[in-house]
């Protein structure tokens, strides 16, 4: 148990981007010292931080040196591509790492994640294998089935994911996999095809030394593997949301340590399936931005320090729609966000990103409305009215 109530503290965040951003603001509200580090400089969250540090995550010998430099009580991993056995090392030493170094070495890929739920603890997944070649994958993809998901084992936010209808895109998904993969892994693994009824992340808050504890669940939909928009609360039902909380305070409880996990859920008509998992803040929650009284980074940030979460309320239904890049650019301008801020209950976060390329994320609508379908049309109609234009 870690016992941090005395403030401030020493994060150091490895992943600067728009969800350590957020972190970042949370973390300099209490008054916390942190340092923000990324493989470029200038991204998102070392724009907030005290100070910020490039480096390549995924070489050790330089992630251990810039621990050895700040010394900081924790250290919150915020992307997937970082050198976890070195995580395990600084861990061993007497760092803490969020949530826990194993816990990180896990979820950074998807295949030991979905080992650990499935063959470990019975959690009902989607079927899936492992391709190391092409010719594995296009011989996995028919014992699996068509249509089927193909994704790198280590990615982030949809990269390389497809969905695959027939062997003749097998090789097309194949390469787009590689392209998006993240790390030096070359292994792609291949789902069954969920015909789900609504994907869901239920945000899990675990605690040093006090129950493990659920935001009300958040529906999404994606594109090319990447959330596009988000609603809270998800239309299920009470005894769905149940089971999904029993099973995300079963899979987190054996990766242990404290923080936010996003888990991830397909909601068919008659099961609840496990898809994935992140150990932090997770882009379909950037909705709690207005819809709760404490948002997902804030509660990252009490759960990991050890301070008191009362109480999470939803103020109303609430709903983020992606503003996305169309091109390449490293000068960016936006227009529309006046227009977009002129509708009642709607705000808007830039990410602040140096630049842009085709369907990357600049920013995010958020709304409040009477329903979540109200909510959903405010953000959408927000975020669409937002161009980012070169300079």
């Amino acid at each position: 148990m870690v016992n941090s109530r005395k403030l401030p503290q020493k994060i150091m965040l490895l992943g600067s981007g728009e969800l350590g951003k957020e972190f970042v603001i949370a973390a300099q509200r209490l008054g916390n010292f942190v340092v923000a580090v990324d493989r470029y400089p200038n991204a998102p969250a070392m724009q907030v931080a005290d100070c910020a540090e490039v480096i390549s995550m995924l070489d050790g010998d330089q992630l251990e040196t810039i621990v050895e430099q700040y010394q900081p009580n924790f250290i919150v991993p915020e992307i997937e591509a970082i050198r976890t056995e070195k995580l395990l090392e600084l861990e061993q030493r007497g760092y803490t790492v969020i949530p826990t170094a194993a816990a990180t070495n896990y979820t950074m890929n998807r295949d030991r994640i979905r080992e650990l739920a499935s063959q470990e603890l019975g959690i009902r997944t989607a079927k899936y294998a492992y391709a190391s070649s092409l010719d594995q994958l296009q011989q996995v993809a028919e014992e699996i089935g068509f249509p089927n998901v193909v994704k790198p084992v280590m990615s982030s936010s949809g990269k390389g994911q497809s969905v695959v209808k027939s062997q003749t895109e097998v090789e097309k998904s194949w390469n787009y996999a590689i392209a998006g993969a993240r790390g030096e892994s070359k292994k792609i693994i291949i789902e069954e095809f969920i015909d789900f009824e609504i994907e869901i992340t239920l945000l899990t808050i675990k605690q040093w030394n006090a129950p493990t504890i659920f935001c009300p669940p958040i529906g999404h939909r994606q594109e090319r593997g990447d959330y596009q928009e988000s609603w809270q609360p998800a239309n299920i039902r009470p005894e769905i949301v149940q089971e999904a909380e029993n099973i995300a305070r079963k899979i987190t409880d054996a990766l242990g340590g404290a923080g936010i996990f996003g888990v991830e859920f397909f909601i068919t008509k008659d099961e609840v399936i496990f898809s994935e998992l992140s150990p932090r803040p997770h882009d379909t929650g950037m909705v709690t931005l207005i819809s709760q009284n404490l948002n997902e980074f804030e509660l990252h940030l009490r759960a990991i320090l050890g301070l008191p979460i009362p109480k999470i309320e939803l103020f109303a239904p609430s709903a983020s729609a992606v503003i996305l890049a169309q091109e390449n650019s490293d000068s960016i301008i936006f227009s529309g966000v006046a227009e977009a801020l002129a509708t009642p209950d709607v705000d808007v976060r830039l990410f602040g990103k140096p630049d842009s390329r085709p369907f990357r994320r600049m920013g995010v609508a958020l709304a409040k409305g009477n329903s979540v379908a109200e909510a959903r049309e405010k953000a959408k109609s927000a975020a669409q009215k937002i161009e980012i234009v070169k300079e």
